[in-house]
Parts: structure tokens; C-alpha cells; sequence
């Protein structure tokens, strides 16, 4: 057991002298290193170190919570006090959590490779990364000016203990870089960027090949043009088709399917997907950006096939969310030490596609290659989606002119239904998707 964990054992021992029935308690740490320039400049240099601390208490079916900002036991006794005193007033949730504790356990915590051993790099060296990937993109003539370039290291590292018994630690640590360069002057002038993160420095993409794929995409953007008004196929890049995955997570939340405020709250057990598409939620993937031992209820964490060819098996559930919905937990809590836990995904990506990207769109004579979208107007009761957005048109299965100042609409329970995936899936944000095409959207142009 970890010097963080036996604190956290002290303070849920001093929480139940101070008469709560039961206690849990999260500790956070973390220590991040960034560099920001801005054409060679440095713009920020950045090195913190945060610790967070959360006491959450029962008392019958009230719950509190309390945070500090210090694991110090001299102040367990107080914070422990401050928030039975709290439990007492508040009122009675008859959905308290609680998770039962032979659900409880830790993963195999080496299986997860969540920590690169290699030293934490240096502000230098994190600057000079930056450095190079703004380089690069400005080197490519067009290139005008740059937004910034950036690259950070952090490291967290979490404890959980709870009056049931568990306790577990874990370390994870991240790499990331990016940057975003402009391509003209004045009212033609455009922006993109390009960006990674990874657990392992071993997995992040070069600096090298973040500016060219930067200055590449900014240049391709030159000279827009809106599209004519009407019904097209649309065809969602990989850099936003994970956001039609992060709808359909927030539609089965198993907390706003027991508020009733879900479109997809009567589609349990039913097809929403087609046949050959499944959606699985994975905290147990190797390296991956939101993969974890336990949850913030201490569940062990498993696989879950939330879409199996097409139907619709669950509700994404913590443990009040499920006793809410008379449902068994499937594990999924999530939370910061200043509350409760409430459902939330982890490594949450769609399968099944087939084909390449080309292949999708080869059939398609007049349509839209989606490649940013802004704003955002859907609908959590009907599904109703509208979105601004930008890309290219595709013209006899390729792609055609730039195109921006869109809106592209439709109802999600119709565009699921319909959805066709290329084979291109990549593992890069925690919620992600290959590229996805609908065939038939409202588009709102010239």
C-alpha cells in the first residue's frame, strides 16, 4: 500500500469517529511541464504541481463531500467534522451510491503501460519540439503567420480508498504537442492546426509531421467557397467524426436516461446502428489516453459492447445511475474530488467499418467532406442536430473545392441508423471514430 493510500485509510477512519456510517476518499496529484511559442518566441513557460483532496460521507442516504488541498493528517479530524456536519443537513437521496464491494478490484495495473519510465523532459526540450513543428510549417510557402506551437508532459497520480474495504492507486503520464498556423491575409486568410497526445513519448507523432500536416491543411483551405443550398451525402473526417460518437454517449447516460431527457431513452434493446457497426467503451486498453485500473467507485473496470452489431444494450451506468433504472452498475464512474461520481466512457470507440476512406466516398457525385464543425444546436429530447461547419465538396468520388460558412442538420436517431464507416479507425482522443458517412443530410449554403 502506498504512503497515499494509508493517508486516505486515516482519513475515512477519522470520518467514521466523527459518526459517518461510511466514507470514501480521492486523492489527486499532479505535475505538469509546458512550452508555448509563437514564430520562435517563447509566449509561455509553464511548471505546476496541484494536489487535490475529496472526503465524501454517508449519513443514512445523505451525502457530503469536502476538498482540501493538502494530504496533511493534522487537518483529517476538522475536514472530517466539516463534512459529517454537512451530511446532516442535507436532504435524503434515496439513490445513494453504493457499489457493492465483490464488484470491487484493480486491474492489471503493468498490463495498462500507463507510465513512460523515461525522465520527465525539460522545459528546454519541450521548447525546442514546439520550435520545430512551427519551423517546419512556416517553411511551406503560403505560410503567413502562426497561432503557436506547443508541447507539455504531465504526470497525475490518483488514490482511491473507501470504509468498504477498497483501496488502490495508480500512475499515468502524458505527452502531447501541436499547432496551428494561418495561410493568407485579410478576409481570405485561414487557419488549421495539428495536434497528438500519448501516454509513451515512444507513440506521440514527430514535431516534424504535425507542422507539415498543419501548413498542409491550412493551404488546402485557400479560397473557399459555399456550398449551393440542399440534401447531400455528408462524410465526416476522422478529426470530427468522434463527435457523433460523443452524442450518442451522451443519449444513453444512464443519468439523463433517468431524468428522461434522452432521444434514445425507448431505444434500449433495439437496433439504433447498422448490422455491421458496434460502439465499445475499453478502459482496459493498453496506453490508452482514458484507460484506468478501477473507477471512481472502485469497480473493476472490463470491455463493454454498449452497441453490438447495430442494437443498443445498455445504459453507460455508476452506481446511483443503476439504482435509479433498477439495472446492475456496469462501471462506469466517473469523478472529481469535489463531488460525486456521476456515468461516464472511457476509451469509447465505434467498429465494424469496411473499405477505405477513398472506397466511401467513391460513389458519391455531389457531396460534403466535413473537417471542422463549430457551434452547436442539438436537441437531447428529439435528437435534432445543426452544426456549422467546413471541408470540401466531393465531386464524382473525390475531393473537390474547399467550402466553409455551412450548416449541416438532421435528426441523430435517423443519421445512426444510416451511419457507414470506413476501416481507418485510430485510437487518438479517448472518444473516437473512423470516418463516417450519412448519406442523406440538410445542408445550408448559398
Amino acid at each position: 500500500m502506498s504512503k497515499d493510500q494509508e493517508r486516505l485509510t486515516q482519513l475515512i477512519e477519522a470520518a467514521k469517529r466523527a459518526g459517518a456510517d461510511r466514507a470514501d476518499a480521492l486523492f489527486v496529484a499532479s505535475r505538469s511541464v509546458s512550452a508555448m511559442c509563437r514564430r520562435g518566441v517563447p509566449e509561455g513557460l509553464e511548471h505546476s504541481e496541484t494536489i487535490q483532496l475529496g472526503l465524501r460521507v454517508f449519513i443514512g442516504n445523505r451525502a457530503a463531500s469536502v476538498s482540501a488541498t493538502a494530504l496533511e493528517p493534522s487537518r483529517f479530524a476538522a475536514l472530517a467534522e466539516q463534512a459529517v456536519a454537512m451530511a446532516h443537513v442535507v436532504p435524503e437521496d434515496a439513490f445513494t451510491s453504493q457499489v457493492d464491494p465483490a464488484r470491487q478490484g484493480i486491474y492489471d495495473i503493468a498490463a495498462l503501460d500507463l507510465v513512460d519510465p523515461d525522465t520527465a523532459p525539460s522545459l528546454e526540450t519541450l521548447l525546442q519540439r514546439a520550435r520545430e513543428a512551427e519551423e517546419i510549417a512556416l517553411a511551406f510557402p503560403g505560410i503567413t503567420n502562426s497561432n503557436g506551437a506547443s508541447a507539455s508532459y504531465g504526470k497525475v497520480d490518483i488514490a482511491l480508498a473507501e470504509s468498504s474495504g477498497f483501496s488502490g492507486h495508480y500512475t499515468q503520464t502524458s505527452h502531447s504537442h501541436g499547432i496551428s498556423v494561418l495561410a493568407g491575409d485579410g478576409p481570405t486568410m485561414q487557419r488549421d492546426y495539428a495536434g497528438h497526445s500519448a501516454r509513451h513519448l515512444s507513440d506521440l507523432e514527430s514535431a516534424e509531421s504535425l507542422g507539415r500536416e498543419a501548413a498542409e491543411r491550412v493551404l488546402a483551405r485557400m479560397n473557399p467557397v459555399k456550398p449551393r443550398t440542399g440534401t447531400f451525402p455528408v462524410v465526416f473526417d476522422r478529426r470530427v467524426s468522434g463527435s457523433l460518437l460523443g452524442h450518442l454517449a451522451g443519449a444513453i447516460n444512464g443519468a439523463s436516461i433517468a431524468r428522461g431527457t434522452s432521444f434514445l431513452s425507448a431505444h434500449k434493446g433495439k437496433r439504433i446502428l447498422p448490422a455491421a457497426l458496434s460502439v465499445i467503451d475499453d478502459p482496459t486498453r493498453r496506453r490508452g489516453l482514458r484507460s484506468k485500473p478501477f473507477d471512481a467507485e472502485g469497480f473493476l473496470p472490463s470491455p463493454f459492447a454498449f452497441v453490438q452489431e447495430g442494437v443498443l444494450q445498455d445504459w453507460i451506468l455508476d452506481s446511483r445511475s443503476a439504482k435509479q433504472l433498477n439495472l446492475s452498475n456496469n462501471g462506469r464512474a466517473s469523478r472529481g474530488v469535489g463531488g460525486p461520481p456521476s456515468p461516464s466512457v472511457s476509451n469509447f470507440f465505434l467498429t465494424g467499418g469496411i473499405g477505405s476512406r477513398e472506397a466511401l466516398l467513391s460513389d458519391i457525385s455531389e457531396g460534403i467532406y466535413v473537417t471542422e464543425m463549430m457551434g452547436s444546436s442539438i436537441n437531447g429530447l428529439t435528437g435534432d442536430y445543426s452544426r456549422g461547419a467546413s471541408g470540401f465538396m466531393i465531386r464524382n468520388g473525390e475531393l473537390a473545392e474547399p467550402v466553409a460558412e455551412l450548416t449541416i442538420a438532421g435528426n441523430l436517431i435517423d443519421m445512426f441508423a444510416s451511419l457507414r464507416a470506413a476501416d481507418d479507425l485510430e485510437y487518438r482522443h479517448g472518444v473516437d471514430a473512423p470516418t463516417l458517412r450519412i448519406d442523406t443530410m440538410s445542408v445550408a449554403g448559398s
